[in-house]
């Protein structure tokens, strides 16, 4: 979960129309730097309701990466995607980056993407994160801290997501497995 040196600007937009479930909640437009991307695949699977997810949980890490990027764990984003342990814990790790004045860039493909939907308010998405192109940064001298890609370039994610009552669905566990053997290339 990666974002560069920049502003990481945040608009509100209204869904589109093409969104792939019909909740009223207005999400926040995260806008990282061009230093920064995230690809997720899959992007959609045909169910509405875990595509709502999927799209959810790519905001977050979005989210997260814009956090990074402005020093702020609390930014409003990235508050707007969690709840409970899984704010807590976004915030732990955005703060660790901002404590030791650092920020990430580069480019970060996460794929494998599963849901798994265990009631109408209640998921977990599975996940690998192949973060072999994305880099720490020193913010002052704008240094990339460039890491020989190993296993631990590749990370399992486990989310545990709930349905807010404005339909988001908000990250309220997340773990993580570095150098997980079912995300090796």
């Amino acid at each position: 979960m990666d974002a560069g040196v920049g502003t990481g600007a945040t608009k509100l937009a209204a869904p589109s129309a093409s969104a792939p479930d019909t909740d009223a909640a207005t999400r926040p437009k995260i806008t990282l730097p061009s230093d920064v991307s995230d690809t997720f695949t899959p992007e959609k699977v045909g169910d509405p309701t875990q595509d709502t997810i999927l799209s959810d949980n790519a905001e977050f890490v979005r989210a997260l990466d814009a956090a990074v990027v402005v020093g702020k764990p609390d930014y409003p984003p990235l508050s707007f995607y969690t709840d409970g342990e899984g704010t807590a814990a976004s915030q732990s790790w955005v703060k660790s980056f901002a404590d030791s004045n650092q920020t990430i860039t580069g480019a970060t493909q996460y794929f494998n993407r599963r849901v798994t939907v265990k009631s109408e308010i209640l998921a977990f998405i599975t996940y690998c994160g192949d973060e072999s192109k994305s880099f720490s940064t020193a913010i002052k001298t704008r240094k990339v801290n460039r890491t020989k890609v190993t296993p631990k370039s590749y990370v399992s994610y486990r989310v545990q997501v709930k349905k807010s009552d404005a339909g988001v669905w908000q990250v309220l566990k997340i773990s993580s497995l570095r150098g997980a053997a079912s995300c090796q290339p």
